[in-house]
């Protein structure tokens, strides 16, 4: 009997004497004892703001994101003692890849993109320098920082790791501490995970706690500088979001919720196409992984009116190839719902469709199992066929959160967007067609009601990761029914545990909170040249103001001629003076990087490793032959990137003979630590 247990401000808390006893959907015995426990909720957002917080928010971006991958290699390494518990939530191992390993690989990410799109420090500039002045003395810039309150994280029982750690990823990047609150049904699955990260030591005390059993009133503790992210129906969202102090206190909340998620297949496909092929595949697969228990999975498939019998003839022949029984067994394709509750609440949203509807695949009260009895928390995948779909209402507004699918008939291609419209809001529609125009026009007339359009077809099928697949790098949400929420999204949702700030002041001050140079500010002179000065003795500001260059019209032909690059502005003065940008002939760009170069280096060995690159090159005015021009390279910016070196980014300006820009860019180098 497993006894999964509540992780409060550093201590273990078993269950109650009167917890809840959850039973096996394979089985039907007593599983686990789960909830129950008398917490101290206000104890625990004191230790998550007094203890977890201000260790996070000491850390930089960088070392967060650091964090975040040790933990994965670390939840990786023992990731077998989490699939030795999936089976008990009635998922398959193929099923439990997606919950263990993908919510491994989502940390990661997270991992990854803190390292390369967030700065080495604490604070994340978001945006642009404003010009908020003629002389740009005066200067605006949005920054982002981590809120000082805590993250509640509340998850559905379909993905007890993956909803877990998607959500705790972007938050602990951010530096904000989280309590998670998984439901009761698969908690123990997310205890076990809780538990190995705690063993791991790699997280802050107070950085994570764990509530399994009821929330109590947790919620209506939470004040301006909380998150509330919640997964789940939308009347329990409905009841959250609706408590005074989380209106009151414009608490954040993120909701993502029921979904009548739609998959169009397009009027260019053909049964003898291979669009028609990965329609079969795609609604096959989201009709049995997880026993159709995912917010993303195909409820509504929406089909021109002339493939309504070939679609339902061979999604039928395919989902007879599906075993359903005890996910343990050799052979089973397709486990079962995760409780007898979840079981009953789908056949009675499926009697629902039934009133507008004709089933066509799949009866409840006659299937077989394989090592399972049917009666426990099995169904069959359920196929239902819809003749009138602009008349139903059922259809469009019912969620069977299970093996539960419609087809629906279309006419045209604007049919087919406001049908998948009729949703009022879905995390995903797919759209499986080879014909760009009608992915355009789907586009333009549906992506309003969407968080998520995929598109799929014979060139990206062995590439793409399926219609039910939110992926971390992109927003997993949607408007409307969904919740109009956003999760994951990269950055974007780390952003969402962080207050954009304005800040308006001197180009000196936004340097110094920001950590980046900002044109104008002072700059510093160091004792020698700075590229013979280590990672961390350069400093930001630091700048040389080289000689002067004259740039003669045999330079301009050597390059010319060198380059293969003999456009008429360069080697014809009258062509260039008809050009409306040019006084006549002219010095390639190119060339004045070279020069640039060439006036800044210093060639001799040093801790200047590598020129990696340059960012934002623009090129202002023309430089006429016998033109002269100096450059002034600052140290913008830098990034610790290994144990042995960083990266110096630097400011680039180049000048002529009347002190007037020519060109500006951002120099990347890698800079060793040491001599």
């Amino acid at each position: 009997m497993l006894e999964p247990h509540s992780y409060a401000a550093g201590q273990w808390v078993a269950p109650a004497r009167d917890a809840a006893i959850l039973n096996s959907p394979v089985t039907g015995s007593a599983i686990a004892r789960a909830g129950g426990a008398a917490l101290d909720f206000q104890g625990m957002i004191d230790w998550a703001t007094s203890r977890g917080g201000p260790a996070l928010r000491t850390m930089t971006f960088h070392e967060r994101a650091k964090m975040l991958k040790a933990l994965a290699m670390y939840i990786d390494g023992r990731k077998e003692e989490l699939y030795a518990l999936n089976p008990l939530t009635g998922a398959t191992r193929k099923d439990g890849w997606i919950d263990i390993d993908g919510g491994i690989g989502t940390m990661f990410v997270f991992a990854s993109k803190g390292r390369r799109e967030m700065p080495d420090g604490h604070v994340y500039l978001d945006g642009e320098i404003e010009q908020l002045s003629r002389g740009g003395t005066f200067l605006g810039q949005h920054i982002a920082l981590p809120l000082h309150g805590v993250a509640v994280h509340i998850n559905a029982f379909n993905f007890p790791v993956w909803g877990m750690l998607e959500k705790l990823a972007p938050a602990l990047l951010a530096g904000v501490p989280c309590i998670v609150k998984p439901a009761t049904q698969t908690s123990f699955l997310t205890e076990a995970c809780v538990r190995i990260m705690m063993d791991s030591g790699l997280l802050p005390e107070g950085a994570v706690q764990l509530i399994v059993g009821r929330t109590g009133d947790l919620l209506s503790r939470l004040g301006p500088q909380d998150v509330v992210s919640f997964t789940g129906s939308a009347r329990t969202a409905l009841a959250l979001r609706s408590m005074p102090n989380i209106i009151e206190n414009g608490t954040r909340f993120i909701a993502e919720q029921d979904s009548l998620n739609a998959s169009i297949m397009g009027l260019d496909v053909t049964p003898d196409s291979p669009e028609f092929d990965l329609f079969i595949r795609e609604a096959t697969t989201e009709l049995t992984t997880k026993a159709g228990q995912k917010c993303t999975a195909i409820r509504r498939m929406i089909v021109p009116d002339a493939m309504m019998d070939p679609v339902i003839e061979a999604l039928s022949a395919r989902l007879d190839k599906t075993t359903i029984g005890d996910p343990e067994a050799e052979g089973v394709r397709m486990g079962a719902l995760v409780s007898a509750t979840q079981k009953a609440d789908v056949l009675e949203m499926a009697a629902l469709i039934g009133t507008e509807t004709t089933r066509v695949y799949g009866d409840p009260d006659n299937f077989d199992t394989q090592g399972a009895d049917p009666t426990h928390g099995f169904l069959p995948p359920m196929l239902f066929r819809c003749d009138d779909p602009d008349a139903a209402k059922q259809v469009h507004s019912t969620e069977a959160f299970g093996p539960v699918s419609t087809i629906l008939p279309y006419r045209d291609t604007a049919h087919a967007a406001a049908l998948a419209n009729r949703g009022q809001g879905s995390l995903v529609a797919s759209v499986i067609t080879n014909d760009p125009q009608i992915a355009r026009d789907i586009t333009l007339a549906s992506a309003h009601w969407h968080g998520r359009l995929y598109f799929n077809n014979r060139t990206s099928a062995k590439e793409a990761t399926g219609h039910g697949s939110p992926l971390p790098h992109m927003t997993h949400g949607g408007p409307g029914r969904a919740g109009g929420g956003e999760e994951m999204g990269g950055i974007r949702g780390v952003l969402r545990y962080m207050q954009r700030t304005a800040i308006q002041g001197s180009p000196d001050i936004l340097t110094a909170i920001g950590g980046v140079w900002v044109s104008g500010a002072k700059e510093k002179t160091g004792p020698c040249h700075p590229f013979q000065r280590t990672f961390h003795e350069i400093e930001i500001g630091e700048t040389i103001t080289t000689d002067p260059r004259k740039v003669t019209l045999e330079d301009i032909e050597h390059f010319a001629h060198f380059t293969g690059d003999t456009f008429y502005a360069h080697m014809d003065e009258d062509a260039a003076k008809a050009n409306p940008f040019f006084p006549g002939r002219v010095a390639h760009g190119y060339l004045l990087l070279s020069f640039a170069a060439g006036l800044f280096v210093q060639p001799d060995p040093g801790p200047v490793l590598a020129n990696t690159g340059l960012n934002a090159l623009t090129f202002q005015q023309p430089v006429s032959p016998d033109d002269e021009i100096h450059v002034r390279l600052t140290a913008k910016r830098k990034t610790r990137r290994t144990d042995e070196y960083g990266e110096v980014r630097w400011n680039a300006t180049l000048y002529n003979q009347h002190g007037d820009q020519v060109a500006e860019y951002e120099l990347l180098t890698m800079v060793a630590y040491s001599r």
